[in-house]
């Protein structure tokens, strides 16, 4: 997801053609999002570019943190740059920078993966996940009608923002998937009532996920804190007390985000 509104005096020129070291750099952002973690050799044969150009452009978009290695297999991945250009607030970075260390604790103790996200762009944004695995959502805008963290941070939306919200054009991704603004709203509600979220395949079939709101210093809520996994890990009956756990890690990134607040 910019006119001054002034009148030109002479003609528009023709837009040139992209540069096409900027055209690769994109297509190799593209490409990662799409796929996940890939290799130089593989980003080189799906551009169709040496894997010397390949290799001098990741360098650069890794010192701009746009892309990251992932771990010690040779692999790039988007890094934590791209989030910051779609407009992440200060206070966005203090959440994933505090709560990062949380999410892999909580991975450590939980079968799923552990994410924290924030409300950006009219989608959920994750700004930490962990483990890290081939399914990278850092960066990625998710829907909020079909993930619990959307769910969450839709729930904290004032009256205003939450019609106009409702209002939009909802993809379905699943025969489960919530479209319906009346049947949103009351899922909203129990959201509101219990103090988390959960999806059960409304994003992917087979895939659920609970989510629990983060406030910040001030109680305002900064974010969502998440635990996804497929149905044979993560049932249903498992969500009041994978919540319990969650609410307890998200009071440790608010005193954490207090600290650093009120060093």
């Amino acid at each position: 997801m910019y006119n001054n509104g002034v009148a030109p005096t002479t003609a528009i020129p023709e837009p040139k053609p992209p540069s096409q070291t900027v055209d690769r750099a994109l297509s190799i952002l593209t490409l990662l999002a799409q796929r996940g973690p890939s290799g130089v050799t593989e980003v080189a044969n799906a551009l169709g570019v040496h894997k010397s150009t390949t290799a001098r452009l990741l360098a650069t978009l890794e010192r701009f943190r746009f892309v990251e290695q992932d771990g010690n297999r040779g692999k790039y991945r988007l890094g934590f740059g791209i989030v910051r250009l779609a407009g992440a607030t200060a206070a966005q970075l203090d959440i994933a920078k505090e709560g990062r260390p949380v999410c892999a604790r909580l991975a450590a103790e939980l079968r799923g993966t552990v994410s924290l996200s924030v409300l950006e762009g009219g989608g959920a944004t994750a700004v930490a996940q962990e483990p890290s695995t081939e399914r990278n959502w850092i960066g990625l805008r998710m829907p909020l009608h079909a993930t619990a963290t959307g769910k969450v941070l839709l729930a904290s939306l004032g009256f205003e923002e939450l019609s106009g919200a409702l209002e939009r054009p909802r993809q379905r991704f699943t025969a489960d998937t919530i479209t319906a603004s009346g049947a949103l709203l009351a899922d909203l509600n129990r959201v509101r009532d219990r103090g988390w979220a959960a999806t059960i395949g409304e994003l992917e079939t087979g895939l659920n996920s609970v989510a629990v709101p983060v406030r910040g210093p001030g109680g305002r809520i900064a974010g969502a804190l998440s635990v996804s996994a497929y149905d044979e890990h993560l049932q249903p009956d498992d969500f009041k007390d994978l919540a319990r756990i969650l609410k307890q890690a998200s009071e440790e990134i608010l005193a954490r985000l207090e600290l650093l607040a009120n060093p």
